[in-house]
């Protein structure tokens, strides 16, 4: 009895399988279901796309902007708009434009090498001929379109951003250059976190890109500059009238005429350094017309002057400067041609030169005016083993710590450049002298003020100056 109710109950489990798999269907398909992920519905698109070309600027730039898309909403977790991608069409001719640079630049490579095959510089001429031929022909390329081009990712903004600048470089060979007076067009993407649901904008275009004469954030400064060149007119126009313009007494400048009186007493040379500066620095310049006094005193005073020099053109123009100091103070039969002479252009070897001529001659005046560099020390040290009286002058500032350790006068920094306008008197170098000097007091007391409008919360004065790159 037990195994026949066994057997029908296994039957009976047969016979119902089939009623249970026609029951138990699968599920429809959800629309917004795939799989346990909810499906993204395509997000709205932007509306008012716009472009304008870059303002304040060199060119090669466009400023696009516009509303956001329906379905990006900063805060919200429903939003389903992540990025925005932007496009900008471009003719196919891009890709042979892009070409002919890259194999500009590889032949450019192969020419500078050491290696290089016979006519490698005319191949990389030729090429370089063809690659601005066709930078020529860029805006007929993009005026073709929309036939011979496709479009470009060109960058893209997070979501909640409603601008973009499509800015590229304004250097002809660049990778990234972009040439102005071209129609672009454009479109802006908005991109959900699965990136092929996405919906295209309105393709906004054409809009051209061209560099500004002037950067209008920058006004303040155009108004420093006139007023400072004012101030410089005006002052030079009374120096060459006559005025005497008061100048700050320097120190050192004010010993020169000590110190050469003292080498006359003594009956020992003079030694005057000009650095190791080529003649196109500002300091050796300034240090010409200091030189130019002295060698008119010392031509007054009949002492002698020796001037080592460390470059071959710096030797010429000293040569000239006291060969004038001599005709000027009315001996120029006193004048030698080796009074300035070339030593050398290796940097320690030129040192050890001057240092042996100090050790030998004694100066009793060294006066070291000019750029200096790791010598600086050196030079100044066996000068004050030789008993001299030192007179310094630099513009590099590392420098004026030696120089004040161990000379007795030290012109710090501008000094040198105030020096020859002190010493020589010319209407030009006193006038521009004069206007910095009141420059200087006006950035003093506007900067007084500044720091006051600034911690007294005065934002009138202070966006007065501001300025924008």
């Amino acid at each position: 009895m037990k195994y026949k109710l066994f057997m029908l109950a296994i039957g009976v489990l047969l016979c119902a399988l089939p009623l249970l798999a026609q029951e138990v269907e699968e599920a429809p398909p959800d629309s917004m279901v795939v799989g346990s992920v909810p499906a993204i519905p395509t997000p709205a698109p932007v509306t008012q796309l716009s472009g304008e070309d870059g303002k304040n600027d060199h060119g090669h730039a466009v400023m696009l902007s516009w509303e956001l898309s329906a379905d990006d909403r900063p805060g919200d977790t429903t939003s389903t708009v992540l990025s925005y991608e932007v496009f900008r069409w471009v003719p196919s001719m891009a890709d042979t434009v892009e070409a002919v640079r890259l194999a500009y630049e590889e032949a450019d490579a192969i020419m500078r090498s050491d290696d290089a095959p016979e006519g490698a510089r005319d191949k990389r001429n030729d090429l370089r001929t063809r690659y601005f031929d066709l930078l020529e022909q860029y805006p007929e390329f993009y005026a073709s379109y929309p036939e011979n081009g496709n479009w470009k990712n060109i960058g893209a903004s997070p979501s909640g951003s409603t601008t973009y600048e499509d800015q590229g470089s304004k250097e002809r060979l660049a990778s990234d250059y972009l040439p102005d007076f071209c129609d672009f067009r454009y479109r802006v993407d908005a991109v959900t976190a699965v990136a092929t649901i996405r919906s295209s904008s309105e393709i906004f275009g054409p809009v051209q890109s061209s560099g500004q004469y002037f950067n209008t954030g920058r006004v303040p400064i155009l108004i420093g500059v006139l007023v400072f060149g004012l101030l410089t007119l005006l002052f030079v126009q009374q120096a060459r009238g006559g005025k005497d313009l008061y100048v700050r007494p320097l120190a050192g400048i004010e010993a020169v005429d000590d110190a050469i009186g003292r080498a006359t007493e003594m009956g020992r040379p003079i030694l005057y350094v000009l650095g190791l500066g080529s003649a196109s620095d500002v300091a050796t310049i300034a240090s010409f017309t200091i030189l130019g006094r002295v060698a008119k005193r010392v031509a007054e005073y009949q002492t002698e002057l020796i001037v080592p020099t460390y470059d071959p053109i710096v030797m010429s123009v000293g040569q000239e400067v006291v060969r004038s100091a001599y005709l000027d103070a009315g001996r120029p039969d006193d004048y030698k041609e080796d009074t300035v002479y070339f030593v050398t252009q290796s940097q320690f070897a030129y040192v050890a030169a001057v240092n042996g001529t100090m050790l030998r001659e004694l100066p009793a005046t060294n006066v070291y005016m000019g750029k200096f560099f790791a010598e600086s020390l050196l030079l100044a040290e066996t000068g004050a083993v030789a008993g001299s009286i030192q007179i310094a002058g630099t513009d590099e500032i590392a420098q004026i710590p030696f120089f004040i350790v161990a000379c007795d006068y030290t012109l710090i920094g501008e000094e040198l450049y105030a020096a020859s306008a002190y010493l020589g008197r010319e209407p030009i170098l006193l006038g521009s002298l004069k206007a910095q000097d009141w420059a200087k007091a006006a950035i003093i007391v506007f900067g007084t003020i500044g720091l006051l409008a600034a911690n007294f919360n005065w934002t009138f004065f202070t966006e007065l100056f501001r300025v924008t790159n």
